[in-house]
Order: structure tokens, then C-alpha cells, then sequence
């Protein structure tokens, strides 16, 4: 049981780590304290706020020597808001830490390490994200709308006027949705407002405890047309989302050098940065190396975000994918992008059991692009299939390092390369990609 301890003494410590959370990692009389805000190579004042038997968490007081990669936040709400934990930390410094906790995590879970690590892929620092979900409640006690992200370690939304990670034309939506739901009958109702923007339009979908009426209906109309916002409402769950017109063009973005156009739905499952799908899919294309005659396996396809692209290099492509409505959704854009030579299968992919006749097929080369869960029930179908690489795109290093020990130890595989992509700058989210062949 923790024990707070906000009233206790001020200490002073050198910051030796940063923690996988962003927090600095210091030690005293060795025991460990995470300290918020703090730097590694920095000598602060910290005041514990929590004590456990493992680990103390504590609150930074003032940094006496300050790290050189500490820099000035841009947001006006960083340390409140709890979108970004490391606006305080330099780009490069951010990414390196990832990287380190990739390769920290490689080695210490799946016992394995690269035989060489990929350059970072990087894109905008700013502006980046095209999805979002804003949290939307109304305030008695301050007697207004409060609009954007939770606020760290807190569960209430987070008083902001802009969001500057957030795509640029969109980076005043906090207060925007704030002002517009105070005008409305149903601002209690509305719990949260999802953001998707493709390529050339974007989408707002209001959640809706109850229906608006006509008078709500055209305020939020109106606020959708005169900012060139598409607004849908969802009054249950994702089968309920209803545009409230019917001449909105469809949302898409382009992958592979513009030449595979992918249409989604507003709550359709798209990567949040948009550089860096771009260039994710084209890092995955060159480390997998398709040939003409390849048959290659695409697990947890979704959209068609690697399929496509990938059919255009080889012979054919099985693109597998849990969600039904995705799969059906990926067919047409194989359709719309004249791709005849991809294949889409509905599959638990949890569940090896269960598997169709795909997987008793061989295949030349897979990709993996699993949930934080990882893909470990499927592995032990690569003894069957025997691609001669794999490449595994991971939104968590923990799963992806003991995923990575099963392909070396159990499958024949080398960690040929692996590297971080900084596909959520300012935050500790560690996206990375890695590689494996067959040595056996």
C-alpha cells in the first residue's frame, strides 16, 4: 500500500534513468524513485509523494543542474494534459530513449538482439496527429465546456484551448468543440468527439447519449460546414455512426508513393501519424523483399495498408484480419486501386485452433502487424509456412521482444534488424519494426 506523503521533506538526487512511463529514475539509499519530470544527468530537488516497498514516486521541486537535452515545452498545457508526457525532453533524446528501451527490452525479455539497428524513422514533431479522441464534459463547478485529452494520471479532461500535436487546421478543435457545446440543449450528453482526417477531408463524430433535437442539429451542422468538417453522430455503438449528410466524400489517404489510394470510415482503425505510416509501409516493403513470385501472408491486415502495396511487388498476397466489416472494406480498395491479385480472409487471429485452409498454405514472406497483445498464438504456425523472412511491425517492445525470442529460439530465425519509428512524438509510446530470416 502506497502512502502519501506530500508534506514530506525536500531531497536532492542525481537522475541516473529514464523510466519506460517518461518519468527520471533516481537512487536513494538504494532504493529507486520516480521522479516526474526529471531528466537523466540531471541533479534535481524532489519531494516523495508515494512510498512503496519496491519504489518511491515523487513530485520535482526545481532541477539544480539541468540535462543539456531539456528543452522548453510548446504546449502551454504540458504537465496538465496527459496526451504528451515528453515535450521536455529534446526529438532526438526522445527517440534515442525508445530506441534504448527497444533494444534494453530485446535483449532482457526474448534474450536477442539485432544484428543491426535501422536508422529511426522520423517525420513532423509537430502537427502530426490525424486521429484523436477528445473527451467533451460539462463542468457545474466551473460553469463551462471543457474539451480535449484526460489530464495526466487523473481521470478528468483536461482544460486546453489547443493541441499542438494535432494536425495544424485542427489545432484549436479543443476550444472550438469547448464553445460549441456550451450552445447546446444536449451538452451533458456529449461525452466525446472522435477526429479523422485523410488526405483531403476530415471527420468529426460526435458521441451522443440522446438525439439531438433540430435546433442542436444545425448548430453542429453549421460548425461542421463553415470549417470544411464532416460531422457524423454516433448514438451507440460503432454500427450506429451516421453522417448528417449525404454528399460528404469519402475519407482516404495515399501509401506507396500516391500510387494506393486507402478509403476508411471515421472510426475505422488508421495509423495516427500519417508521415509515418508513409513511411513505415515503404520501410516494410524493402525490408521484406518481395519478389515477383512470391506468395506473401499479411496478418492483422485491416484496411489493405501493407496488402496493397505489397500485391503490386508479388505474385499474390493473403492480407488476414479479425474484423469483418475491415476485410470487407479492404476488398474494395483492392477493387478501387485495380488490384486483382490480393486475397482477404476473416480470422480470429487469437485463435489458431480455428484457422482456415489459409493457413495450410506456404508462404514466401509474412508480415505482422499485431495489437500491444503481440502475435504469440500464431507463431507456432511458422514451422508450416517457412517464409524466408519476416518483418513484425510492433506498437510494444515487450511483446515484440518476446515474440522475437520465440521466432530465434523455437523457429530458426535471426534478428537480422530492428529500429524504432517515432510514430507518437512527445509521448512514450515505442513503435518499431524488425526483421527476421531464416537461418535454418
Amino acid at each position: 500500500m502506497a502512502r502519501d506523503l506530500s508534506a514530506g521533506p525536500v531531497q536532492e538526487a542525481d537522475i541516473v534513468d529514464l523510466a519506460h512511463d517518461g518519468r527520471g529514475v533516481a537512487r536513494v539509499d538504494g532504493k529507486a524513485v520516480f521522479i516526474d519530470g526529471a531528466l537523466p544527468g540531471e541533479r534535481v530537488r524532489f519531494r516523495v509523494l508515494k512510498r512503496r516497498r519496491q519504489m518511491d514516486e515523487a513530485g520535482l521541486v526545481d532541477v539544480l543542474v539541468a540535462s543539456p537535452d531539456r528543452v522548453v515545452p510548446r504546449c502551454a498545457h504540458f504537465g496538465v494534459c496527459g496526451g504528451c508526457t515528453l515535450q521536455h525532453l529534446s526529438a532526438a533524446a526522445q527517440l534515442a530513449a525508445k530506441e534504448r528501451q527497444l533494444l534494453e527490452n530485446l535483449q532482457r525479455i526474448g534474450n536477442v538482439q539485432p544484428a543491426r539497428v535501422l536508422p529511426p524513422l522520423r517525420g513532423p514533431d509537430w502537427a502530426y496527429r490525424r486521429r484523436a479522441r477528445l473527451g467533451i464534459k460539462y463542468v457545474h463547478k466551473k460553469g463551462r465546456v471543457l474539451a480535449g485529452f484526460r489530464e495526466r494520471e487523473k481521470p478528468y479532461i483536461a482544460d486546453i484551448k489547443r493541441c499542438e500535436v494535432l494536425l495544424a487546421p485542427l489545432a484549436s478543435l479543443p476550444a472550438e468543440l469547448a464553445a460549441l457545446t456550451e450552445t447546446l440543449a444536449i451538452r451533458e450528453k456529449i461525452p466525446q468527439v472522435e477526429v479523422a482526417a485523410g488526405d483531403h477531408a476530415t471527420a468529426l463524430v460526435f458521441r451522443v447519449l440522446q438525439a439531438p433535437d433540430a435546433g442542436d442539429l444545425e448548430k453542429i451542422s453549421a460548425f461542421g460546414a463553415a470549417r470544411g468538417l464532416q460531422i457524423f453522430l454516433q448514438t451507440g455503438g460503432l454500427e450506429t455512426v451516421r453522417a448528417v449528410r449525404a454528399d460528404y466524400a469519402p475519407l482516404n489517404y495515399a501509401v506507396d508513393g500516391g500510387s494506393v489510394v486507402i478509403e476508411f470510415g471515421p472510426v475505422d482503425f488508421i495509423q495516427v501519424n500519417r508521415d509515418i505510416n508513409a513511411s513505415m509501409v515503404d520501410a516494410a516493403i524493402a525490408l521484406l523483399q518481395p519478389e515477383a513470385g512470391d506468395a506473401v501472408l499479411d496478418l492483422f491486415c485491416g484496411l489493405g495498408n501493407f496488402t496493397l502495396p505489397l500485391a503490386r511487388r508479388a505474385r499474390q498476397v493473403l492480407g488476414v484480419e479479425g474484423d469483418a466489416l475491415l476485410v470487407s472494406k479492404a476488398l474494395a480498395n483492392a477493387a478501387r486501386n485495380g488490384i486483382g491479385n490480393a486475397r482477404f480472409a476473416v480470422q480470429n487471429l487469437f485463435e489458431p485452433e480455428g484457422f482456415g485452409a489459409w493457413a495450410d498454405e506456404r508462404y514466401d514472406l509474412v508480415l505482422l502487424d499485431p495489437p500491444r497483445a503481440g502475435a504469440v498464438e500464431l507463431l507456432t504456425r511458422m514451422g508450416h509456412w517457412r517464409p524466408r523472412r519476416v518483418v513484425y511491425i510492433s506498437c510494444h517492445p515487450g511483446s515484440l521482444a518476446r515474440d522475437a525470442g520465440i521466432l530465434v529460439a523455437e523457429h530458426g530465425f535471426t534478428l537480422s534488424a530492428a529500429g524504432v519509428m517515432d510514430m507518437f512524438p512527445h509521448t512514450t509510446h515505442v513503435e518499431s519494426i524488425a526483421v527476421f530470416e531464416r537461418s535454418l
